[in-house]
């Protein structure tokens, strides 16, 4: 895939996250159906917590010289950053804004920097381009998770 596809790939994301949560009352955000242990919200701000980690470590790696990755803990972000009071759009809106911040400072890179290398303390090198793909990846997963408890509140 070209880099011009992977930002816009990228930054189609935030939209296939609003999309996948559109129109869903407020009453079924915490519901638990599904694959998975974390409700659609849990999800979401996962999601959104991920995507900060995610800007962070692509902006270290555009202007540090290999700048050390740190590994997140999933479920304890989840269960200790307070998302039953989050809220739903917003965390959508801050994903989606995000995306788009970062997207502008992708495209203003030259080519030398997609090769530039951060080091992730458990999966070892990774460079600009790697961290971008697995951004878009992460997301795709995830809302794939999201579609499915959709699918099973809608049986429940």
């Amino acid at each position: 895939m070209s880099r011009t596809a992977l930002i816009e790939a990228y930054l189609a994301g935030g939209e296939t996250l609003r999309a996948a949560v559109a129109g869903l009352p407020r009453d079924q955000w915490t519901s638990l159906p599904g694959p998975g242990a974390w409700s659609i919200l849990e999800v979401v701000c996962h999601l959104a917590d991920s995507e900060a980690l995610f800007t962070d470590r692509m902006k270290r790696v555009v202007v540090e010289e290999r700048p050390p990755l740190i590994y997140a803990d999933a479920a304890a972000f989840v269960a200790g950053l307070a998302c039953p009071v989050r809220d739903l759009p917003e965390e959508v809106e801050l994903l989606s804004a995000m995306r788009r911040q970062m997207a502008r400072i992708l495209e203003a890179q030259p080519e030398s920097a997609w090769s530039r290398i951060g080091i992730h303390s458990r999966q070892g090198e990774q460079t600009l381009e790697q961290l971008l793909q697995k951004a878009i990846v992460h997301l795709e997963h995830h809302v794939g998770f999201i579609r499915r408890k959709r699918e099973a509140l809608v049986v429940m």
